[in-house]
């Protein structure tokens, strides 16, 4: 087989140079391969020396390197484009953060796929979108999350993810689907929570399943034990645990977390609690539809308290 110079790694080149060298001028294996004297240049095209070549150990390593320095290079860039997309998420920029992550290279990522679902799901929630488009981006990121379960079932943010998408799919498929789907994403939401305590958003989602059941009508809970078995309860003890919870891993991470905090207290007929959350809640940094939704619900609140 004829090998070229371009072929080979520099370490290589040198390497094979060096040998053939010290062969034929007595100097150092050492000296020939690394010292500065050296000019005759090998011509790998001429078979008619065998030259004995031990080192094939050098050109692996500079394989190597090469790849590693590939893996790098890819790590490198998918954490640009995460940390590019989760600041545009944070600044309620979540057309730029769909965007940045469908435009990178990297869709094979877990990491880049539930955060594609993720601005897919807040697209979704913004009233500026018709109802049909809003329901086709829920429908884009439950064909994406719900692969991602099977694929990766031991990350908490892709069964966080599914069950808040799943949630949202149910409530454009009508109220049986909802009921028959409460259990299954709550499951969802507790696998989370048990992955990572410490994600402040799942015990907020679960203060919310609680607090949604607690609120159901009494007409459709009456619809939903006739068509099912049972149905799940809970109250609003239960709800503000998961809320308060929620403020003890990231405190002020969440308007409508301080909402429903002060909206339970109120329930509980516990005023003065209610009082300092809401407060926190209406003066709120907007920078999403829910956190103005929040600010106004929670100004009109403060209003009817004495």
């Amino acid at each position: 087989m004829i090998l070229t110079w371009s072929l080979l790694p520099m370490g290589l080149y040198r390497a094979k140079t060096g040998l053939a060298r010290c062969r034929n001028t007595g100097e150092s294996v050492t000296e020939a391969i690394l010292g500065p004297k050296y000019d005759n240049i090998v011509d790998f095209k001429d078979n008619s020396k065998k030259i004995q070549f031990p080192l094939i150990g050098i050109a692996a390593l500079g394989f190597l390197w090469s790849r590693s320095e590939e893996k790098t290079e890819k790590k490198e860039n998918v954490n640009t484009v995460l940390e590019k997309s989760d600041e545009e998420f944070e600044n309620g920029r979540y057309e730029d953060c769909y965007q940045t992550l469908m435009l990178s290279k990297f869709h094979d990522n877990v990491e880049v796929r539930w955060r594609i679902c993720r601005a897919l799901y807040n697209l979704s929630r913004d009233l500026k979108f018709d109802e049909n488009y809003r329901k086709g981006l829920i429908k884009q990121a439950y064909e994406i999350i719900e692969k991602e379960v099977t694929i990766s079932p031991n990350h908490y943010a892709v069964h966080k993810w599914f069950a808040l998408i799943l949630e949202a799919k149910t409530s454009y498929e009508g109220y049986k689907e909802r009921i028959k789907n409460l259990e299954n994403i709550k499951q969802h939401m507790d696998l989370a929570v048990i992955l990572n305590p410490n994600d402040a958003t799942t015990f907020h989602m679960l203060g919310e399943w609680c607090f949604q059941i607690t609120e159901m009508p009494w007409h459709h809970r009456r619809t939903a034990e006739v068509l099912f078995a049972s149905l799940p309860t809970s109250n609003y003890e239960d709800a503000l645990e998961y809320f308060l919870k929620a403020e003890t891993v990231q405190p002020r991470f969440y308007s409508m977390n301080l909402l429903r905090i002060g909206i339970c207290y109120l329930k509980l007929n516990r005023p003065d609690q209610a009082k300092y959350y809401l407060q926190l809640a209406a003066i709120y940094p907007a920078k999403s539809n829910e956190d103005h939704q929040a600010n106004k619900e929670a100004t009109e609140l403060l209003k009817k308290i004495k």
